[in-house]
């Protein structure tokens, strides 16, 4: 008699626990309203994807079967969206290298606010950009990353 309580509470135990962590999951599911959508063309227009966020893309080699490095050239971010776009793989800054030798920075007069500029861009919730043309940034997105905002 002692076993079959045993084996009865055992079971009690396991399906409390996988009610729960069942409960769990959906708390950590992605927030639907963290999302950015990517145009091919100016203006929102051609072919889309939307990415849901929290994302970190390396490389846009491989994005929904299409490769799309180099083909952004309008977006629109979801309301809990922030995006930082890169114009290199891996998140690189391009200039980022220069940093290191300040007097080589000011004798070309670049300031390290305008290594950053140069090749990133954060665009915050609900941002829609007709053209990343107007920041000199169009067809240049080589890596992205979608964060949620708390």
């Amino acid at each position: 008699m002692n076993r079959i309580r045993f084996v009865f509470r055992s079971f009690k135990w396991a399906f409390i626990l996988i009610f729960l962590s069942g409960l769990t999951s959906n708390v950590y599911a992605k927030d639907k309203d963290c999302w950015v959508d990517f145009y091919e063309s100016p203006q929102y227009e051609g072919e889309h994807f939307r990415l849901q966020g929290p994302s970190e893309l390396k490389n846009l080699d491989h994005v929904n079967g299409k490769s799309w490095d180099r083909r952004i050239s309008s977006l629109i971010v979801g309301p809990n969206a922030r995006v930082t776009l890169f114009e290199n793989i891996d998140f690189k800054l391009t200039l980022r290298e220069m940093a290191n030798y300040p007097v080589l920075m000011k004798s070309l007069g670049v300031t390290k606010q305008d290594v950053l500029e140069e090749s990133e861009l954060i665009f915050d919730a609900n941002s829609k950009i007709h053209t990343l043309a107007d920041f000199n940034f169009h067809d240049r997105v080589r890596s992205l990353k979608v964060k949620c905002n708390k």
